[in-house]
């Protein structure tokens, strides 16, 4: 009895391991792609990989068009991650904590005294968006004052000029500052900059062949992309100067890289077990998603034209990096569907369909729009046969025509639907609606 117990125990066992290392269906990703890349809702670059082996991989769209001439992207390209460059940042920063070289009580006056709330602010505050720093990208004239080059005082006296947004550890508020600070005291610490650290403790160490810190503008002979926003056709993103977001976001990779490094984190390569536990349960430089009701880590970024997001399953060991450089479907969207078709999960290519308004239909529609209970302006233009939105301050995107008075942004998750007559526009957003009156 005990022998046919522990036979079929090992045949679930073995089933188990069978079912969570089946191959990918590399045909269906091709095909998901392909229909991304005809409809022009992406360009960009994924990596999957299961247990640190690479199971699929695939680029669509380029990485450089200048007029006519168009370089396409390659699994080779290397994309600005944004916000990605956080979880670096909080690598190297609790790798010093274990080295005892700082503490995560440590306080910001130490380092920083001229921050507002300096002496309050705890090192795992700022780790975890808990310090109440303000975030200087949220500065009415950052737009104009990023693009150009900055020192390190330049970038710590704009961030110490602004009013915290909340006491320490009062509640989460998103700061880019805080990791900005952060990149700043890792080379205090270390007596390195940044790269010089990022290289020892990071990308030497597991062999990122790919990655390093961005410190100005792109440079195309380093296999570096432009980013783009759509139109009639792919248009460039201005640049921000690398030199500004520093250890919050300008770290350079590819998706092949980010998958490797979040591998290797979740294999105690780079921190210990106990940090690493930190990290996923306090939310120190990662996050977590939930997804088809599984759990994963990660971060997502975001500078310019540039998207990317970089998860970690580890119940089924499988790493999933997408970058991308030009987008019109939602990055967490197309992420998701790959997630699905990687897992075997079901999953239908969608279709991408729009219709056509008439262009003397459209232009009922342009104008500035305003809301009491929204406090943004936003501009409808009209370029030829297409609509855009623009929110006061921001980049204009493209609407997608449903039908004859409604549209979608998918990059922003916007639906609008017009009423002429009432001169009004329904802008619905994450099961919430708002009435905006043509001005």
């Amino acid at each position: 009895m005990k022998t046919r117990v522990l036979f079929v125990l090992l045949l679930a066992i073995a089933g188990w391991r069978g079912a969570s290392a089946q191959p990918v269906d590399k045909d269906k990703l091709d095909g998901y792609f392909d229909r991304l890349s005809e409809k022009d809702k992406a360009m960009g670059s994924m990596t999957i990989t299961r247990d640190g082996v690479i199971s699929y991989t695939r680029a669509i769209g380029f990485g450089e068009v200048n007029g006519s001439e168009e370089k396409p992207l390659t699994a080779f390209s290397r994309f600005r991650i944004g916000s990605v460059s956080k979880m670096f940042t909080a690598t190297m920063i609790l790798q010093l904590v274990e080295e005892g070289k700082l503490k995560l009580t440590d306080t910001l006056d130490g380092y920083f005294p001229r921050v507002p709330n300096a002496p309050k602010i705890t090192i795992e505050q700022m780790l975890a968006h808990r310090s109440g720093i303000s975030d200087l990208t949220e500065d009415p004239e950052f737009r104009n004052w990023k693009v150009e080059p900055k020192s390190r005082d330049d970038v710590v006296a704009r961030i110490s000029g602004r009013a915290p947004e909340f006491e320490p550890d009062a509640k989460f508020g998103y700061s880019n500052s805080g990791y900005i600070l952060l990149g700043y005291i890792i080379e205090q610490v270390t007596g390195m900059v940044y790269q010089e650290a990022l290289k020892a403790r990071i990308t030497s160490r597991i062999r990122l062949a790919d990655t390093y810190l961005g410190t100005g503008k792109i440079d195309f002979s380093l296999k570096e992309v432009q980013s783009y926003r759509y139109g009639t056709g792919w248009t460039p993103e201005p640049q921000t100067h690398l030199s500004v977001p520093g250890g919050a976001g300008a770290i350079i990779s590819t998706p092949a890289d980010l998958a490797k490094f979040i591998q290797a984190l979740f294999d105690l390569q780079l921190v210990t077990k106990a940090t690493l536990d930190r990290m996923t349960q306090a939310e120190l430089g990662m996050q977590r998603y939930s997804i088809d009701g599984q759990t994963l880590y990660g971060h997502g970024g975001a500078i310019d034209g540039f998207r990317a997001l970089l998860l970690y399953l580890p119940n089924e060991k499988l790493a999933i990096a997408y970058t991308t450089n030009g987008m019109r479907y939602p990055i967490a969207q197309i992420v998701e569907d790959a997630l699905a078709i990687a897992r075997s999960r079901p999953f239908q290519i969608p279709i991408f369909e729009s219709v056509s308004v008439a262009t003397d239909v459209l232009d009922l529609y342009v104008g500035e729009y305003s809301s009491p209970n929204m406090p943004v302006k936003l501009t409808i233009s009209r370029t030829g046969t297409v609509l855009t939105v623009q929110p006061e301050g921001k980049s204009a995107a493209q609407l997608e025509a449903t039908a004859r008075d409604a549209f979608k942004c998918e990059p922003m998750g916007l639906v609008i639907e017009f009423d002429a007559a009432k001169k009004q526009m329904t802008l619905k957003r994450r099961g919430r609606e708002t009435v905006f009156t043509k001005k």
